[in-house]
């Protein structure tokens, strides 16, 4: 698992919340461990997270075992942050590029080869929510 923090990771790649977007960032760890926690028993059960942005809840969601954790994300600018919480857990993350607004999750999810998630999760921003 990554040992980076998420401010730090954030800091790295020079990233902001964008106002327009509804953007907000989850950066406490325990905050996010308590709202994987809330889901239930996630070890080895697919879950599926939209919206997913820097990643701080998919953090707590890969710790908490999800297994696949299928992420869907619009704004391409998390897409490497991403890619790096998924290469430090190995065949567990599925990185979907889509609007979730529009984007047809059944399908997403199916072409993936998982047949339905048994949680689905996220930090909506409130303008899509």
């Amino acid at each position: 698992m990554i040992t980076e923090s998420l401010r730090e990771t954030l800091d790295r790649h020079g990233l902001l919340a964008r106002k327009s977007l509804g953007q907000h960032f989850l950066l406490d760890l325990n905050l996010t461990r308590k709202i994987a926690r809330e889901a239930g028993d996630l070890r080895g059960k697919p879950v599926l997270e939209i919206g997913p942005g820097p990643g701080g809840l998919t953090r707590a969601l890969l710790e908490a075992g999800a297994d696949p954790l299928i992420v869907i994300e619009r704004d391409d600018r998390f897409l490497p942050l991403l890619h790096e919480l998924a290469e430090s857990a190995p065949g567990r993350m599925i990185i979907l590029h889509d609007d979730a607004v529009t984007a047809d999750e059944p399908a997403l999810i199916t072409a993936q080869g998982v047949t339905a998630p048994t949680a689905v999760i996220s930090n909506l921003p409130y303008n899509v929510g």
